[in-house]
Order: structure tokens, then C-alpha cells, then sequence
């Protein structure tokens, strides 16, 4: 039934925010005292984002101690592992610099006003400062944030020392302990559990986009013509992702496939054909999964012990299309609240955007949760998570087909060279 769909109660709750804001709203309301139910609008708000800020730090943190135990592991299996996390690290890449271009050249949205008046005193602090040019004394300031002591850095949602201390502490896992140490079952029911909780939140959601887009109109008091402009730039904002979701899938993922095995781009999209519809419709990977393995292994003709190795560990760690979001996200969010980014500022985007799509969940909107930490490392305010919910997750479907195309295109390639090397 249509009412319990998820997206639509998220668009909905959206819908309403703002037309009962521009209706009813008044920009006195922000004065002392407001009244009773606007304060309830804002609790709501408040409550939601509260929810989400917690689970920030424990997320990352054990959510990239898992992706780099799954890394490791795979590395022991040294030419399969090899070859897997190559592929994966390298298509990512090429993702993030095709996000890089578009936000270089193309920015759609930049035709329109910034509100910075939305920014005030709620902006986080920001990993780098928009004045640091000198490459010296931003490395300095980074390795001031990264190397610090793992508690101080959760307890301060440092997000650079969670993560240099996720990395240090899971290398040491791989490193020190064997694969049937009790501690990697414990950092895997951990994030189970992290997991289910983030669920939680997110069936929450539609609550928390109707407070906070109310709250967002009030304040930026939008008229009609207001009102269209932040619209216009949402599409515009949305079209440029969905453009370079498809060049990324439709052309940069075949190409490679073609490149490395031979196999036509046409025949190949044919045969991934149906997992891609099952990822579309689905919005998780991990759901995907059992149709992805059939279809590698009897369309493709894929070894199976190389499908059930490749499509699980990319179901997790291997997202193009997250990341690619991700990192054009932050700059669009940035703009539109008035945050200037310098250069470096941008390049540490886009690193944090490979970062977080490294363990995250298979699971509709799990993104949102990756995209807290890309958002914090710039200053950019967690309420903004709100306006992207409005298209996120028709944009989720496209992207998570994509994530889905690239897992078996990895599968297809690590075949190859393993094969041709027995």
C-alpha cells in the first residue's frame, strides 16, 4: 500500500512542511516567546537530528573497523584479494573525479541565491578552514585532528580521528588477532546492532523532514518565487546526480568491463539486466544479493567461488554511486547555506566521501548516515541531511542499480585475471 511506502510518506511530510510553513508560518514566531506549537515543531526537529547526531561516532567508527577486518581478511587471499580491491578502489575513484568535474565546471545550481542566514551558529566546526592555502599548514591542522586519542575523538565527533583511529585500530585486528578471534564477531554484532537502531531513525524520517522543513521555510521566510528558486535548485541538483549516475554506469562501467574481458557493453548490460531492476526497486544491495549471485554465476559464467567471494565484499564496501552522491551533496549543501569551501576543503569531500562509502549498510537510505560524516568535515549543518531527503531516495534507487552493475562488473573482471593467471 502506497501510505506505508516510505518515500512517499518522506515526500509528503516534505509537501506539507512547506505549504503549512509559507500558510501559516510567521516570522515572529522566532522572536521569545513562541508559541506552544511551533516550539513543539521545533522539539520535533531537534529530536530527530539528536537521534541521528547519536549515532554518529559509533557508526563510523565500527563501520570502518568492519570494512577494513573485510579488507584485510581479503588481502590475505592475496591475487584474488588484490585484484578485488584494486578494481574497487579504483572505480570509486574514477566516480569521485567524475563528481569533481561536475562540480568544477558544470554546478547547475550556483544561478541561484545562497542563504546563509540558514547557517547562523548551528555549523559544526569545520575540519579545514576556508583561509588555510598553504599545504603545510593544512597538513599540519590534519594530522592535529587525526592523531588523537580514540575516546577524545568519539566523545568530540572528531571525525578525521575517528577515522585515522578506525584504520589504525582494524589493521591491528588483521594484523594481531587470527580470523577466529572472538573480536571480529564483536565489531559484526556491533554494527548489527547500529544498524537496526539506524533503522529505527530512519522509519522516523518523515516526522523529522516535516519539523525540520518547516522550521527551513520559517526561517528563510520563502516566498513564492523563494520557494521556486530552492526547488529549481534541488532539480538541478538532482538531474546533474542522475546524469553522471548513468555516464558512470551506462558508459564507464561497460567500457571497463569490455576493456578488460572482451565482453560487449550491450550483451553485458543485458545479462545484469534483472539484479539492476531487483537493486532499483529494492534500494539495498544487500537485498540484491541472492539475484546478483545467480546472475554472475549463470549468466555471466562467473566461478562461483570468485562470485561468492567479489559480490558479498562489494555489497558493503564497493559504492560508486554513494560516494559519487555523496561528494556532489556536501558542495551543493555548502553552496546553498553560504559555507565557502577552499580548494583543499573540496578534495577533503570528496575523501571523506570515498571514506564513508567503505562498510557502510546495504540498506535503503543508509547513505544519509555516510553523508553526516562528509557534511561534518566541512561545517556544513546536519539539518541540511533534511533537504536532501526530499529527492534522496529516487535518487537512492538509480544509485543503489548502479552500486549493484559495479559489483558484478567486479566480479566479471576479477574473474578474468585470476583465470588468466591459473
Amino acid at each position: 500500500m502506497i501510505l506505508k511506502n516510505i518515500t512517499f510518506q518522506v515526500l509528503l511530510a516534505a509537501i506539507v512542511g512547506i505549504a503549512a510553513a509559507a500558510t501559516f508560518g510567521d516570522q515572529s514566531w522566532l522572536a521569545t516567546p513562541s508559541p506552544a506549537g511551533y516550539q513543539f515543531i521545533v522539539f520535533l526537529k531537534t529530536l530527530f537530528l539528536s537521534a541521528l547526531r547519536m549515532l554518529i561516532a559509533p557508526m563510523i567508527f565500527f563501520s570502518l573497523i568492519g570494512g577494513i577486518i573485510g579488507i584485510g581478511n581479503v588481502v590475505r587471499l592475496r591475487r584474488l584479494g588484490g585484484v578485488t580491491v584494486t578494481y574497487y578502489l579504483g572505480t570509486t575513484s574514477i566516480a569521485i573525479l567524475l563528481a569533481l568535474i561536475a562540480v568544477f565546471f558544470i554546478h547547475p545550481w550556483t544561478a541561484f541565491p545562497t542563504a546563509p542566514e540558514l547557517a547562523q551558529s548551528h555549523a559544526p566546526a569545520r575540519m579545514i578552514n576556508p583561509g588555510d592555502d598553504s599545504i603545510l599548514r593544512v597538513l599540519t591542522q590534519l594530522a592535529g585532528l587525526a592523531f588523537t586519542n580514540p575516546f577524545s575523538a568519539l566523545v568530540n565527533l572528531n571525525i578525521l580521528g575517528i577515522v585515522t583511529n578506525a584504520f589504525l585500530i582494524g589493521i591491528a585486528i588483521v594484523l594481531a588477532l587470527p580470523e577466529s578471534s572472538p573480536v571480529y564477531k564483536l565489531v559484526d554484532d556491533i554494527n548489527r546492532v547500529i544498524y537496526r537502531v539506524l533503522g529505527w531513525i530512519i522509519r522516523l524520517m518523515p516526522i523529522g523532514i516535516f519539523a525540520i522543513l518547516f522550521d527551513f521555510t520559517l526561517k528563510l521566510s520563502l516566498g513564492e518565487g523563494q520557494t521556486e528558486s530552492v526547488l529549481k535548485q534541488l532539480l538541478q541538483f538532482g538531474g546533474l546526480v542522475v546524469a553522471l549516475t548513468l555516464l558512470h554506469g551506462l558508459v564507464i562501467l561497460p567500457l571497463i568491463g569490455f576493456l578488460t574481458t572482451g565482453k560487449s557493453p550491450i550483451t553485458l548490460l543485458s545479462q545484469i539486466a534483472r539484479p539492476m531492476l531487483v537493486a532499483f526497486s529494492t534500494s539495498s544491495s544487500s537485498a540484491t544479493l541472492p539475484v546478483t549471485m545467480k546472475t554472475a554465476t549463470e549468466e555471466m559464467q562467473v566461478n562461483p567461488s570468485v562470485a561468492s567471494f567479489v559480490l558479498p565484499l562489494g555489497a558493503t564496501m564497493n559504492m560508486d554511486g554513494t560516494a559519487l552522491f555523496e561528494a556532489i551533496a556536501a558542495v551543493f549543501l555548502a553552496y546553498l547555506f553560504g559555507i565557502d569551501l577552499s580548494t583543499t576543503a573540496i578534495f577533503t569531500v570528496f575523501l571523506m566521501a570515498m571514506v564513508s562509502s567503505i562498510g557502510a549498510p546495504g540498506m535503503p537510505s543508509a547513505s544519509m548516515a555516510g553523508m553526516q560524516m562528509v557534511l561534518l568535515a566541512v561545517g556544513i549543518p546536519l539539518e541540511a541531511i533534511a533537504i536532501l531527503l526530499v529527492v534522496e531516495r529516487p535518487l537512492d534507487t538509480i544509485r543503489t542499480a548502479v552500486n549493484v552493475e559495479g559489483d558484478l562488473v567486479g566480479s566479471l573482471v576479477v574473474d578474468h585475471f585470476t583465470r588468466s593467471k591459473d
